[in-house]
């Protein structure tokens, strides 16, 4: 078998082929001189939106913008708690923070990875009163009002929405949905009794367009899809310094502006996602093939069958990653761990008071998975040499431990 190196991330192959598509970006923003807003932040505003079945996409500077500015927009205040889950980038719970608000967290779904409704429940029901006046959850510890939910949309496959949702309505929670990895994964909503689009179901979704995710951008970029008009418009106010016309200010906002190049190239790469997508989901498909007669020791990606996942990320779990990632890198295959902490342990938010084992299937699952390359242009011959690397060295490890 080849020793070539297997990448976990080809951003090169991708790119080349849309070469001509992306000098076309860059002449008309030469020729006119349009950088910041115009015509091609608006053509792709109206194609994304359309793409994630949502009436509405606002373009930002990323997808930390874009989570903080629809909580903010969606009228989370200094005393609120926000709810998402600890196994997530840091960018979730700082757009919370840097709203003002308090993050909390429940515990994950041990098979998917995504925010466990039953936790969310429980959360609600015991750690929280209702006050009928107010018409809001408060806190039991703190006494602070839990007023909205960020689920996370992890890997690729979106969480379990029916029930958040189902829960939210009953506690009036806003609903911001954390899909900065899942452009075009898709959900089927039995109580709709259809599929649903990531960005389409919260109040508001958040989008990121960093380079290696499925829709990536040549830079930094993001974007928020909603059905309010509103609330777009205040993410529209608080993206340009407050600006309703140029040096007018009807509020006090950021610059969270999203470049017309870098919307220029977004426009031109949607046109492929589907497809991309597509090639992501056989790759998947064929890993488990690959993986399904192995005698234990590495678990899949679970995909129930209400999601229809992109895979934006291909991870699996394994007793002992160090050993599985040390093996690998030494074969010359790339490997990524998505993330290594869960948050609610990080330096960072010490004041919160966390300890260990507060989440333990987050606090588990992170300490076992493992992120394997896959990519649109990732071939048959480096997958069957990423999984037999892989089930030697689980071998070899199982047979050690036996």
């Amino acid at each position: 078998m080849s020793n070539e190196k297997v990448p976990f991330l080809d951003l090169v192959t991708v790119h080349r082929g849309l070469q001509d598509e992306f000098v076309d970006v860059l002449k008309t923003a030469l020729g006119t001189a349009g950088f910041i807003g115009g015509p091609m932040v608006q053509g792709f505003e109206q194609d994304f939106a359309q793409f994630c079945e949502s009436r509405i996409c606002v373009g930002l500077g990323s997808g930390t913008d874009a989570l903080r500015f629809a909580l903010i927009a969606a009228g989370i205040r200094s005393v609120d708690i926000v709810v998402t889950v600890p196994n997530t980038f840091i960018a979730t719970t700082e757009a919370i923070s840097q709203a003002g608000a308090h993050p909390d967290f429940v515990d994950i779904d041990e098979r998917t990875y995504n925010m466990d409704p039953g936790k969310l429940r429980q959360y609600l029901e015991k750690d929280c009163t209702w006050d009928a006046g107010a018409k809001r959850a408060f806190h039991k510890r703190s006494g602070n009002p839990v007023t909205a939910v960020v689920p996370v949309h992890l890997y690729g496959q979106m969480a379990d929405m029916d029930p958040i949702l189902d829960l939210a309505a009953q506690y009036n929670l806003k609903v911001i949905e954390d899909a900065c990895q899942a452009h075009g994964a898709e959900y089927f909503s039995k109580k709709e009794n259809r599929w649903r689009k990531a960005g389409s179901m919260g109040h508001a979704a958040a989008f990121s367009f960093y380079p290696g995710k499925n829709l990536g951008a040549l830079g930094e970029a993001g974007a928020m899809t909603t059905g309010d008009e509103q609330l777009a418009q205040t993410c529209r106010l608080l993206r340009d310094h407050g600006q309703s016309k140029k040096y007018f200010h009807d509020i006090e906002g950021y610059n969270g502006r999203l470049d017309a190049i870098q919307a220029g190239f977004l426009r031109a790469k949607l046109r492929h996602l589907k497809k991309w997508n597509g090639q992501r989901r056989e790759i998947a498909k064929r890993y488990n093939q690959l993986f399904a007669g192995a005698e234990g020791g590495v678990t899949l990606p679970h995909e129930p069958e209400s999601s229809r996942s992109v895979y934006h990320l291909y991870v699996l779990r394994v007793a002992d990653r160090v050993q599985l990632q040390k093996q690998l890198d030494e074969a010359g295959i790339g490997t990524g761990i998505h993330y290594p902490i869960a948050l609610h342990l990080t330096k960072a938010y010490e004041g919160l008071g966390f300890r260990a084992g507060d989440f333990p299937v987050a606090e588990r699952a992170v300490s076992q998975i493992l992120s394997l390359p896959l990519f649109p242009d990732l071939t048959s011959r480096q997958q069957d040499r990423v999984v037999a690397a892989v089930l030697k060295s689980v071998a070899v490890t199982s047979g050690s431990s036996g």
